[in-house]
């Protein structure tokens, strides 16, 4: 398999098993567990052609560290990003004061109006540090990045998340506590 179709059916799975199970004729538990074999056999009905030792490749060289299999390689989930209603083992804990939202300067002006929405997602996605908040944005369009003050949010009595891939997330973040605009072509 090529590098370029390994990227590819690790997209597909990712829409899977974070936003439309049913693409693959399979569910997910309450936890965003799908069970492995029925997961192969939905991605290759689907047209696609996967195996557990491709599967297993797809987890194991993901950079993201966006999936996670159980002790026994039975089941498999996506570990947040999802827009499918679904509680995702996630530990709740202090974030640093300040934390990075990446985004396009094209959604600026609504975010300034409307705050940082999750849109269909969960939660909103908050990242330590800039580059990757950076490389977030850069997926939308011209990359902004956004500081926020995650230590008043939490005064203010926001809960912040930390998954297993180490983006902290949160509820909607209204404009208030944007305390900064990093634009790269600004600097």
């Amino acid at each position: 398999m090529t590098q370029s179709e390994l990227i590819n059916l690790s997209k597909f799975l990712a829409y899977i098993l974070r936003h439309n199970p049913s693409a693959a004729n399979i569910s997910l538990d309450e936890n965003g567990w799908a069970e492995v074999d029925k997961l192969i056999a939905g991605i290759n009905t689907a047209g696609r052609k996967i195996d557990i030792h491709m599967l297993e490749q797809i987890v194991r060289e993901d950079k993201k560290n966006r999936y996670s299999f159980n002790k026994d390689k039975s089941k498999i989930r996506a570990n947040q990003g999802h827009s499918v209603d679904v509680e995702v083992d996630m530990t709740e804990c202090a974030p640093p004061d300040i934390l990075y939202h990446g985004t396009a300067k094209r959604f600026l002006e609504s975010i300034k109006e409307q705050g940082i929405l999750r849109r269909s997602r969960r939660f909103v996605h908050l990242s330590g540090d800039i580059k990757t908040a950076f490389a977030t944005g850069s997926r939308h369009g011209k990359p902004i990045v956004l500081v926020i003050d995650a230590k008043q949010m939490v005064a203010d009595g926001y809960r912040f998340y930390l998954s297993l891939n180490s983006v902290w997330q949160s509820a909607d973040i209204p404009w208030k506590y944007v305390i900064r605009i990093i634009d790269k072509n600004e600097d």
